[in-house]
């Protein structure tokens, strides 16, 4: 269901873009009369999601008005769990910072321990920034696994045992919960932070995995059921012999994965189990894993150098374990993307490192709380509710 143009929802965006700050502005842009202006911002008022103060300047007369988002009454959480790590991002609505904690979490434990652990922070953050509970109104999740998004369900994931179908929602009251893939809302936190007028964006993760998010005309593109981008199981020629934990050979994750670089340095007698293993290595000046970085960059290029063609991003972004290492891996992806792309497709092309590093997913999981929050459909539920 999409809004009428003009209700309350658009006039919400319009002043939460910075489009409009006085009644006045929000004529002109919506061509609507005076008085239905004056009734789409009153509702907007008394559910306390605008408030309206005395700081315009005066041209004569009167000083306008202004109209601005009512921060104080509302909070939202992002929350970003991997296999090990729990952060959580405390938010107001113009997605400001209020207060952040990371703690060091078994997502292997279950959904019943870590949710709980979440809802347990949630309160203490909320405390923190002096909050309660009741302010909370919707919280973003990014998991290490498929989601179906529209349920926020968990679809199989391979490291979150006991996590398949868990109705993630439900768990919490009193707020939208929205259950994202871990990498989409790395992808969203890395393009609202850093890359603000990007429009077509690709985040790639590279840790034990390899996934892709997609920002496309600046929203994420998750597809029919919400597995696009899923480039770890693309075939890769000539490795036929890797075998992947999906049940197919030769996919990218098994021959340029942290997991497949640490496997190969044990192979030649170097210990390696982990991708955090192999940027220790690199960084302590081991000649085969920064050799078997850079290798594993060329693969991971010839996979995006079809996607470039096939979607011609602006901005490549590089995230996830490997990635701090990144003027290795990078140097052998944009070695074979700039020599397989099509020259149109990479003629303003940039592949750089996360600027957001390990707080993108939150940041992430925040934005995408706070943007469901004030979509013009939602604001015309709450208003006339």
């Amino acid at each position: 269901m999409t809004s009428a143009p003009g209700s309350p929802g658009d006039v919400l965006t319009l002043i939460s873009a910075g489009f409009a700050t006085t009644r006045s502005d929000l004529a002109r842009l919506t061509g609507l009369a005076r008085s239905t202006i004056a009734q789409r911002v009153d509702a907007l008022i008394e559910r306390g999601l605008v408030e309206e103060t005395e700081s315009g300047e005066s041209t004569g007369g009167r000083p306008p008005r202004q109209l601005r988002l009512h921060t104080e009454q509302h909070a939202f959480a992002g929350v970003d769990l991997g296999a090990t790590h729990c952060r959580i991002t405390l938010m107001d609505m113009s997605g400001e910072v209020l207060a952040s904690c990371e703690d060091q979490l078994l997502i292997g434990d279950g959904p019943e321990t870590v949710l709980a652990h979440v809802d347990g922070r949630l309160d203490r953050l909320l405390t923190e920034a002096g909050r309660p509970r009741a302010a909370l109104r919707a919280i973003g999740m990014g998991v290490p696994g498929p989601v179906e998004y529209a349920t926020g369900r968990p679809n199989n994931p391979p490291i979150m045992p006991g996590w398949n179908d868990y109705p993630i929602p439900e768990y919490f009251d009193g707020a939208a919960v929205l259950v994202d893939n871990d990498v989409n809302v790395m992808a969203l936190g890395e393009q609202r932070n850093a890359f603000a007028d990007t429009h077509h964006l690709l985040f790639v993760k590279v840790g034990t995995g390899i996934g892709c998010g997609i920002v496309a005309e600046g929203r994420l593109h998750r597809g029919a059921q919400g597995s696009a981008g899923d480039i770890g199981h693309i075939r890769v020629n000539g490795h036929d012999d890797a075998g992947c934990r999906c049940g197919n050979s030769a996919c990218l994750e098994a021959v340029a994965g942290g997991a497949a670089v640490a496997r190969r340095l044990t192979e030649l007698g170097i210990a390696a189990e982990t991708g955090a293993d192999v940027v220790a290595l690199v960084q302590a000046g081991n000649t085969q894993a920064l050799r078997l970085v850079r290798e594993a960059g060329r693969l991971i290029g010839e996979v995006l150098a079809s996607l470039v063609n096939f979607f011609n991003p602006e901005v490549i972004v590089i995230g996830g374990a490997l990635s701090r290492v990144h003027e290795h891996l990078l140097a052998g992806i944009r070695e074979t993307v700039y020599r397989r792309s099509l020259p149109l497709a990479t003629h303003h092309l940039s592949i750089v490192p996360s600027r957001m590093g390990i707080n993108a997913a939150a940041l992430g999981a925040g934005m995408l709380a706070i943007e469901h929050y004030l979509s013009p459909e939602n604001v015309n539920r709450i208003v006339n509710a």
